[in-house]
């Protein structure tokens, strides 16, 4: 007999390899930081509440970004310690957009309107910047990952 060929009457006790199914891994509702997923969607919803807070807001010149996230972090800060870090992050990161744009604008009235030159090209570069870096912290924030913004003045602490 070839050995390639299965002779019927034996009878093997285990089966080959191949016909295993692949090991279940049990379902978490934590991931590997033991961060669980509840505290991980507040803590992406403080970073998205600044967006929706923006568009909210747009009119008006966006000054609603820093309300969603200073809402929840005060809501949830005493209970969810992930929300309560990733609540400041989102707020100071906000304020700090803010308080840019509002130093453009000081530079547009004092210098009479030449410094629209600078102001209007930083205006579009920051607001690229804050959606960018905003979805991939809300991004990090669901994956678990305490997402540090770069540039960031940590005003709440």
């Amino acid at each position: 007999m070839n050995q390639n060929e299965h002779d019927p009457s034996e009878s093997p006790s285990t089966p080959p390899p191949f016909n295993q199914p692949p090991p279940v891994e049990p379902a978490a509702s934590a991931n590997a930081s033991g961060i669980s997923a509840e505290e991980r969607q507040w803590a992406m919803f403080a970073h998205l509440s600044a967006l929706v807070g923006g568009l909210l807001t747009s009119a008006a010149g966006g000054w609603g970004t820093f309300i969603g996230p200073l809402i929840i972090w005060l809501v949830k800060k005493d209970t969810m310690p992930f929300v309560n870090d990733q609540g400041k992050e989102a707020l100071n990161f906000n304020i700090t957009v803010a308080i840019v744009c509002l130093a453009l604008v000081l530079l547009s009235i004092v210098t009479l309107g030449v410094g629209l030159i600078i102001a209007i090209p930083g205006w579009v570069i920051v607001g690229i910047a804050w959606l960018v870096l905003t979805i991939l912290a809300a991004v990090k924030a669901n994956e678990g990952v305490a997402y540090r913004y770069p540039l960031t003045l940590r005003l709440i602490k």
